[in-house]
């Protein structure tokens, strides 16, 4: 009876667990309340989709999101060289936008940011000059936004890396694979 009653306890508190939420707050209306949106995702210019996910077994799956840039509401991407035609300020803007653009495939998949359970890896590439290594500063305009709206679940292995070109000539592409609740 012992083994039936703790059994049960077990159960009953990972039951529990499962039900709360991640966040004491909504993810979108804090982007609202950041003066930002989260957009509609964006239709693929190839062939692929715009977030895959995948999940072995448990109560979490991974979505991983495809390369993504800067696309503005009015459907134009910010483009050029970060360090020839645009200023490392316009490229870390234009890497936050594309968070958004992120955030928008990955609702998309999911249904609700507020499943996310966190960022773990993000892959950012920034169409740069030959002699600019400040790629780091201009991807920080994503990781900064990211932080800022998931808190600690943010935080994510990161690379930051140069191009010499990048489809379209767009200023920045971020790929993101984030943990999510089933």
């Amino acid at each position: 009876m012992e083994k039936v009653f703790s059994l049960f306890f077990v159960l009953l508190i990972f039951g529990c667990t499962q039900n709360e939420p991640l966040y004491d707050y909504d993810i979108e209306k804090k982007i609202n309340e950041m003066g930002f949106e989260v957009p509609e995702p964006s239709t693929p210019i190839a062939n692929y989709v715009p977030a895959v996910s995948f999940s072995e077994s448990g109560k979490t799956k991974l979505v991983y999101v495809s390369g993504t840039g800067p696309k503005t509401n009015e459907g134009t991407y910010i483009t050029g060289k970060v360090d020839q035609d645009l200023t490392i300020e316009e490229g870390y803007d234009a890497a936050r936008l594309t968070a958004l653009n992120i955030l928008g495939s990955l609702k998309g998949e999911i249904g609700d940011l507020n499943k996310i359970k966190r960022f773990v890896k993000v892959i950012g590439m920034v169409n740069s000059t030959a002699d600019f290594y400040q790629q780091p500063a201009v991807i920080n305009g994503f990781s900064d936004f990211i932080v800022e709206v998931f808190g600690d679940r943010g935080k994510h292995a990161r690379s930051a890396v140069g191009m010499v070109s990048l489809p379209s000539n767009i200023a920045v592409e971020i790929e993101v694979v984030v943990e999510v609740l089933k």
